[in-house]
């Protein structure tokens, strides 16, 4: 009895898809920029952050936003953020009136403004309500940040930065998802608040 076998092989495919996003200078380059949209809102823009994505990128989403509106590793002032899927009444009432592909997009429509950054994570790259939501995003004169997977995806074209994990399997893209927002959130905390 015992599960060794797919232990071993996931733990091994997790294992290289960190390494594939340690060699991957576009995926370091992406971050870089990621944290220097982030911090010019935080700062200059008096903007907040808007994240979402579907099903177990909308928990990613959810958690990111967490991490910057509590704390991630320093004791400090809250940061805005949030994820726009934590209103149950205006996702079922907004998909039931505009349909599900019109979700975030409305949602940005009355919380967004210009300087805003909005956030989409899709694994897929081509989820149709964060494809929608980023072209409201642009339309607003919000910065739009794009996080999804190997492939070339409808999202690539609305986003000022895509963050691709290099690789095709869904969980390992969003455990690259988790890793890569959880290095923008320590880079952005610390520069935020140096002396904290």
């Amino acid at each position: 009895m015992g599960y060794e076998d797919i232990i071993l092989a996931r733990l091994e495919e997790a294992l290289s898809v960190k390494e594939k996003m340690l060699r991957s200078e576009s995926l370091k380059d992406g971050i870089n920029r990621s944290v220097e949209i982030i911090l010019k809102s935080y700062r200059e823009e008096k903007g907040r952050l808007f994240l979402a994505g579907n099903g177990g990128s909308a928990a990613d989403a959810q958690h990111l936003a967490c991490e910057l509106v509590g704390r991630f590793y320093l004791d400090r002032k809250s940061l805005s953020a949030e994820a726009l899927t934590v209103n149950s009444s205006s996702l079922t009432a907004i998909s039931n009136d505009f349909g599900y592909e019109k979700l975030f997009a409305r949602a940005l429509e009355g919380k967004g403004k210009k300087g805003d950054v909005f956030m989409g994570l899709s694994t897929s790259g081509s989820s149709l309500n964060i494809v929608n939501a980023l072209k409201q995003a642009r339309e607003m004169g919000m910065h739009t940040i794009g996080l999804t997977g190997e492939k070339t995806g409808l999202m690539d074209e609305w986003c000022d930065i895509v963050i691709k994990i290099p690789e095709s399997d869904t969980p390992r893209i969003q455990e690259g998802h988790i890793l890569a927002g959880h290095i923008i959130c320590e880079i952005v905390e610390r520069e935020m608040f140096p002396h904290a």
